[in-house]
């Protein structure tokens, strides 16, 4: 018989990047004791001091509050990890390999081995990053291979679903929770190690549905939201293209669709697509995995979907050189957006960079400003140059580019700007400007799949 575990397990966040540091310090907030691990000691001393490595909102005050009580550490050492925990989540990077499609694992594989080998008790290794369908499995003949001859050791898989932005609400108020377990005690683990999250949806009259399945189907819900999400994007942008053909208005065409109940309104803004640390990278290797299975066939269309999302990026720059007469080189571009989304300043193959890169390519003088993605995309693309705010990034340009649509950008004042451009042109790379009130002030205005 299993031992009798407690009622709030001791938690270890193997990897304490953007998942990582996000799920510790939440958990933290909902009264369990969270020890985080990382090799990186600049990323780990940092986190211990009260300094979270990367925006997102709300997080510093939560990680400074927690740090205070005493809930939550930070360590290096996985041997100390392994005798702190009950449940160790596992939410490394899953990058994509260079020169492939698919997932590079081997952090996966550092951060278990590097714990199960000092584990001598019960324990449970829950997989929270983002893996190809079968990696569970792997993850238990890991096990087998490094633990330590009397370890009692299962696997359980349990995606994350955060939003940049959004994501310590999204670990406090989940939509759901996916588990992937093979035995009833794992089961149990995973419903005391989220009884926090249970008793705040009580606290507030909700409910959070609970999805237990099989590995498998565990691994196959994250990788699947992600397709069908950047399926439903590249959609809208596949209209836009056909929009600016016939002259139609793809914003009004996304509006008149998204009534439909059956397709919703969701991510229906036609632009410049998506991007990312996700989206990208997952539907790639998710059509790596597919083909090793045999069944690439049922992904092709992932290949479109994702040659749709590029040709956005160039479409914006494009349209930035009709304005200006047919040619960018000699002129002067501000890009306002660096970062992938607003809320962010994560700029992994972000659209906003890619346009920027491209317009530097094409001979123009590029000005970036980003209210967060700064620093980060000074050092993706140190070629261009960077400005601390919209009206110095604006100054003297001859066409701006909105790629990145910020609550400042979507409001800022055309008849403001315009005393501080050379020449009042636009491109509205996210279609969240509006039209009518640009173009009175005297804007040539653009906006993707618009007349």
């Amino acid at each position: 018989m299993p031992p009798i575990t407690p009622q709030r397990p001791r938690l270890t966040v193997l990897g304490t990047g953007y998942l990582g540091a996000t799920h510790a310090v939440s958990m933290a907030e909902l009264g369990y004791d969270v020890l985080g691990v990382d090799v990186d000691e600049a990323k780990i001393g940092k986190l211990a001091d009260g300094q979270v490595p990367f925006h997102e909102p709300g997080l510093d005050e939560l990680l400074q509050r927690n740090l205070a009580t005493g809930r939550l550490r930070f360590t290096t050492d996985y041997a100390e990890a392994a005798r702190f925990g009950d449940v160790h989540f596992v939410c490394v990077g899953t990058p994509q390999k260079k020169g492939s499609l698919a997932a590079d694992l081997r952090y996966v594989e550092a951060a278990v081995v590097s714990v199960v080998k000092n584990i001598h008790g019960r324990a449970l290794i829950v997989g929270k990053s983002t893996v190809p369908v079968g990696t569970a499995e792997w993850v238990e003949e890991l096990i087998a291979k490094h633990a330590p001859e009397h370890a009692e050791i299962e696997v359980a898989w349990n995606p994350e679903f955060l939003r940049e932005g959004f994501a310590v609400e999204d670990t406090l108020r989940p939509d759901r929770l996916v588990f992937g377990v093979k035995t009833e005690w794992a089961k149990e683990m995973l419903d005391k190690t989220y009884r926090g999250v249970y008793e705040l949806a009580a606290a507030e009259d909700r409910e959070v549905p609970v999805v237990v399945t099989d590995f498998a189907t565990a691994e196959l819900v994250k990788v699947s939201a992600n397709s069908f999400l950047a399926t439903k994007i590249s959609f809208i942008n596949a209209m836009s293209e056909v929009c600016e053909a016939a002259g139609a208005d793809v914003t009004q065409l996304a509006r008149a669709i998204g009534y439909d109940l059956r397709i919703g309104n969701r991510f229906l803004r036609a632009g410049v697509g998506f991007g990312g640390g996700c989206l990208p990278k997952d539907i790639r290797a998710f059509r790596a995995r597919a083909e090793e299975l045999g069944v690439g066939a049922a992904l092709n269309f992932l290949s479109e979907v994702d040659e749709i999302n590029l040709r956005r990026r160039q479409r914006v720059v494009d349209l930035a050189a009709e304005l200006v007469g047919g040619s960018l080189a000699g002129k002067q571009v501000a890009v306002l957006g660096a970062a992938f989304k607003p809320n962010s300043d994560d700029v992994r193959d972000s659209p906003a960079l890619a346009v920027a890169r491209k317009v530097h390519d094409a001979g123009a003088s590029v000005v970036v400003y980003d209210p967060e993605g700064n620093e980060n995309a000074r050092r993706d693309l140190p070629e261009v140059s960077y400005a601390a705010s919209l009206d110095e990034a604006a100054k003297g340009a001859e066409v701006v580019l909105v790629l990145t649509e910020w609550e400042e950008f979507r409001h800022a004042d055309p008849v403001a700007l315009a005393d501080v451009v050379n020449a009042t042109r636009i491109v509205d790379g996210r279609n969240c400007l509006d039209p009518e009130l640009w173009r009175a002030a005297n804007w040539e205005y653009r906006g993707l799949g618009r007349p």
